[in-house]
């Protein structure tokens, strides 16, 4: 049994947690809000600070919505740099910049500590099956220290590289997932707005070569009009703006990627940001004056 930490208990923070904590593992946790719960039934231990949970735990976990939120956390006052001792490892598994990744662990490192970055794919669905594809930027030591603890979270676990490189490809995956939400929501709404039956027309699709996950997951969600949140379109957004200003600094052009982005920004403009990111459809339909399908009736 290991002791472990835990900080971010939002959707998918919660459920990753959990499944630490029913492997037997001791488990200090904090959250801005009230610790869930299943979590507080199955033992998990409150902690008044970020600082409490790096004092209690050899490993840190953290999942936090946003760059500056994991700044806050690591290096804030009662932050967990400032509970750390040498030989214990953090592993950031937020989605957020590459570049300021690399600079967090060279902190981190500086006091002896392990730094891992490492986001993960699959959404409340995966993290309350421990499905998450987990991609993974450090050392090795440090990947295979920490690889039994994914284990316990996720099924597609990668070692990309180093420090910044998980970030990196979590980026790309979300450039994937944007454009597919896309894609798929376009051609849902021109198969409805031709007057075809897009729930059979996505059942007909599901087939064919143009069958994908998000297709089949997301494509249903935009038929049945169910948007609760798995991954919100505002989380989203930040994830592709991450993409265009690595774009940006390395001077590559993604004109596919900042389409999506601005179909997002649109849908936060119609307040529809802590919607499903499959909502982005919203946006599409906005333009084109016609829904996919109609809204289920009250």
């Amino acid at each position: 049994m290991s002791k472990l930490g835990f900080i971010g208990l939002g959707i998918m923070g919660a459920p990753m947690a959990s499944h630490l904590v029913k492997a037997g593992h001791e488990l200090f946790v904090h959250t801005r809000s009230k610790v869930p719960a299943e979590l507080a039934s199955l033992g998990a231990k409150p902690c008044g600070s970020a600082k409490e949970v790096a004092e209690s735990a050899d490993i840190v976990f953290l999942m936090l919505p946003d760059t500056p939120d994991v700044a806050t956390v690591l290096f804030g006052d009662n932050g967990v740099a400032s509970g750390l001792s040498k030989g214990k490892a953090v592993v950031d598994m937020s989605s957020i910049s590459p570049l300021e990744t690399k600079a967090f662990a060279e902190r981190i490192n500086a006091l002896g500590c392990d730094y891992l970055d490492a986001p993960v794919s699959g959404g409340e669905v995966g993290a309350k099956a421990a499905s998450l594809t987990i991609m993974v930027g450090g050392s090795e030591a440090a990947f295979e220290r920490v690889k039994p603890l994914f284990e316990l979270m996720g099924k597609n676990i990668t070692l990309v590289g180093g420090n910044g490189d998980g970030q990196t490809c979590k980026v790309a995956n979300q450039i994937i997932v944007a454009l597919n939400i896309a894609a798929v929501g376009e051609a849902l709404l021109f198969a409805s707005k031709a007057g075809a039956d897009p729930a059979k027309v996505r059942q007909a699709l599901m087939g064919g070569f143009a069958s994908s996950r998000i297709l089949e997951v997301h494509g249903e969600r935009m038929v049945k009009r169910t948007f609760a949140p798995g991954f919100r379109i505002g989380l989203h957004q930040k994830d592709l703006g991450l993409a265009l200003a690595g774009a940006r600094e390395l001077g590559v052009a993604l004109p596919q990627t900042a389409g999506a982005a601005q179909l997002m920004q649109a849908c936060a403009a119609h307040g529809f940001k802590d919607l499903d990111h499959s909502a982005l459809v919203r946006a599409l339909e906005l333009m084109a004056d016609h829904q996919v399908a109609p809204d289920p009736k009250a």
